[in-house]
């Protein structure tokens, strides 16, 4: 029997490869971003974590930014912090 390949994606925000089902994808298009839950939104990706440590660090390191090649400003940048608390996993 073949093993299926399990996707990997490192997160922005802790710099470490993880199952791509465990990441909450971030894609950038045409100068909007918005959290993608089904991965197959158009545009750019970025994938983090859920959870606010890498959220901050991937916010101090503008990481975000950078790898969806594009510029956002504090409002954006605080919109989707707030919309990716919903989807924070509690320890």
């Amino acid at each position: 029997m073949k093993t299926k390949k399990i996707p990997m994606r490192r997160c922005v925000g802790c710099m470490e490869s993880k199952p791509k089902g465990q990441l909450l994808r971030i894609a950038g298009f045409e100068g909007e971003v918005s959290i993608d839950l089904t991965g197959k939104a158009k545009g750019r990706g970025v994938y983090l974590c859920p959870d606010t440590q890498c959220f901050e660090k991937a916010q101090k390191r503008r990481a975000i930014g950078r790898n969806l090649e594009m510029e956002l400003n504090a409002e954006q940048l605080e919109k989707l912090f707030e919309e990716l608390k919903k989807y924070e996993k509690k320890d």
